[in-house]
């Protein structure tokens, strides 16, 4: 049954003010992801010269630091899944949960006992929906993280690698977190944190190039233990970064989408009231017609 012209009307203006919500959620991800982008790029030079100290002490040292000795049967794993706080950014985050799923079934498949770790009100809710045991989360800061926040989660991580399984404690460490590839493209990645794998890459000296000379004060496990903690929390802060310009762009780009929806809607409903208006036109007139033809027959008839 053909909606009546009052109906397409009050969807028109339902749509209308929902263009409006979208358009202003979309300019106010546009502003923000700039200074997203920003903090990403001022803290890589400091990860970048972290990861370098760190690489000399554990290259030019022969310290074995629990940070950095690989377990040989490996038994339980600890998953960092980090999402977002809020909804309304596409698939940003069933994305990184999906990853993280995938990432959980294939430690299960070696054999290992998975621990999640959540950052994100939405990976808290997908395992609190499915009764899942959590062994922490936090909230609260998926747009605009700090490093208090990254050291905190560092510190949780660091004190559970470091406890013994028996006693609860994990062998691993994997986060699962969004790259912001661009403004149209963020990927979903998984990293191993712990034990760690400090690579260099182009940094790698040649076999004849001439290696510097270190000297570590007060010692080499002193300053792995002091350097190894703020590189882990230099690493999960990137990941933090990463995944809030992911989420703002991921928004935006859902908002952007939404508000054209809402357009193309709204002149699809705009047509169709204009066909019913003519065709209520179009009905008056007949019917007006019928009745100025009624009444001139019946004076004729009655003559």
């Amino acid at each position: 049954m053909p909606a009546s012209l009052r109906e397409l009307r009050s969807r028109k203006n339902s749509v209308a003010t929902t263009k409006k919500i979208t358009r202003a959620m979309e300019l106010i991800a546009a502003s923000r992801i700039i200074k997203a982008q920003q903090r990403a790029r001022d803290a890589a030079p400091f990860s970048r010269e972290l990861t370098r100290a760190v690489s000399a002490v554990a290259t030019f040292s022969n310290v074995d630091h629990p940070l950095t000795t690989e377990h040989e049967n490996p038994t339980r794993a600890a998953v960092l899944l980090i999402t977002s706080d809020r909804g309304l950014a596409g698939a940003y985050s069933s994305s990184v949960i999906k990853a993280g799923e995938q990432l959980t079934t294939l430690l299960s498949g070696e054999g290992k006992t998975v621990l999640p770790f959540l950052a994100g009100r939405k990976a808290i809710a997908f395992y609190q929906f499915r009764r899942r045991e959590v062994s922490a989360r936090w909230e609260g800061f998926s747009d605009a993280p700090s490093y208090a926040d990254a050291r905190e989660i560092a510190d949780a991580l660091i004190t559970a690698f470091r406890t013994p399984t028996e006693e609860g404690g994990v062998d691993e460490i994997h986060v699962v977190y969004t790259r912001f590839v661009s403004m149209l493209t963020q990927s979903p990645e998984v990293i191993r944190l712990l034990p760690l794998e400090v690579v260099e890459g182009e940094d790698t000296p040649e076999p004849d190039e001439l290696l510097p000379l270190y000297e570590f004060e007060p010692d080499a496990a002193t300053v792995l233990d002091e350097l190894l903690p703020l590189y882990v929390a230099s690493r999960i802060q990137y990941c933090l970064l990463q995944a809030a310009a992911s989420e703002l762009a991921a928004r935006q780009k859902a908002m952007k989408s939404a508000t054209d929806n809402a357009q193309s809607l709204i002149e699809t409903l705009t047509r169709q009231a204009n066909q019913a208006r003519q065709a209520e036109i179009t009905q008056e007139i007949s019917e007006i017609v019928s009745g100025a033809s009624a009444l001139a027959d019946a004076g004729a008839s009655s003559e």
